[in-house]
């Protein structure tokens, strides 16, 4: 594996990097098995440090010392936290793969991101989604953020646990999404509905717009209901991963009460 100053090394085939302590620890708890070499910053001593230099040797996951050059050239200038660890790639979700775990989902919920680019808001994304109980996030093939060590370190062990499903035609899997018997709910801050007032206990997929454009012509087309979110300031639209939360929290609520 050859490294070239001031760019990422390339990684081996399969091999995908995480970096943040609290995502490498939270790793390395539910998931030893997928971690297979940790390199830590050289003279960093803390107790996040300790506790993951003795998880990794209770999964006998070999620890490197490396110095802050060597982290620069695996990762470029990221907040890494001094931590690098290898784990094996995930492959995300097809869609024929989604259509199928609905097969056995009772009251699905899914997330669906029309065109968010920001990686931070896609690991936020999928942080709310896992602690909601959504069963995937889907997001278009083109123009759209997708996995990667950035999301990792946001979601914070989310990207392990919520599948990320890519699709050529997001349109086109909403349509699929209803003939299977979910009702497609889109965010909009001209909706005809508030959030409260729209029935989401039931198979829902909630959409989500990009940053800035919100949601495509298209993607507007395939809802059956378009919420709105209560906003008293003076700001014209919430940022997509706080409206995200939002959304799913209120379905949370009505499903619990």
């Amino acid at each position: 594996m050859t490294e070239e100053r001031g760019r990422p090394a390339v990684k081996a085939k399969g091999l995908e990097s995480l970096y943040g302590l609290h995502a490498v620890r939270i790793m390395l708890e539910r998931y030893p098995e997928r971690v297979t070499a940790i390199r830590l910053l050289e003279r960093r001593e803390d107790p996040r440090v300790r506790r993951i230099e003795e998880l990794a040797r209770q999964a006998r996951v070999p620890v490197q010392r490396v110095d802050a050059q060597a982290l620069r050239q695996r990762l470029g200038e990221v907040a890494h936290q001094g931590i690098l660890a290898e784990i094996t790639a995930l492959a995300p979700w097809s869609e024929d793969r989604l259509l199928s775990a609905l097969q056995s989902a009772r009251q699905p919920l899914l997330l669906a991101l029309d065109g968010v680019q920001d990686p931070h808001n896609l690991g936020a994304c999928l942080r709310t989604a896992d602690a909601c109980g959504v069963l995937a996030v889907i997001v278009p093939r083109d123009r759209a953020a997708h996995m990667t060590a950035a999301v990792r370190k946001v979601a914070a062990g989310a990207a392990e646990t919520t599948p990320l499903v890519v699709v050529t035609n997001l349109a086109r899997t909403l349509k699929l999404l209803k003939e299977a018997g979910l009702w497609v709910v889109g965010a909009d801050a001209g909706g005809a509905g508030r959030a409260r007032e729209i029935d989401l206990t039931g198979g829902v997929v909630l959409v989500m717009g990009a940053e800035g454009t919100g949601l495509r012509q298209l993607t507007r087309q395939s809802c059956d209901f378009l919420a709105r979110l209560p906003q008293l300031g003076a700001v014209e639209s919430l940022n997509v991963s706080v409206a995200a939360g939002m959304l799913l929290y209120e379905a949370l609520r009505q499903r619990q009460g």
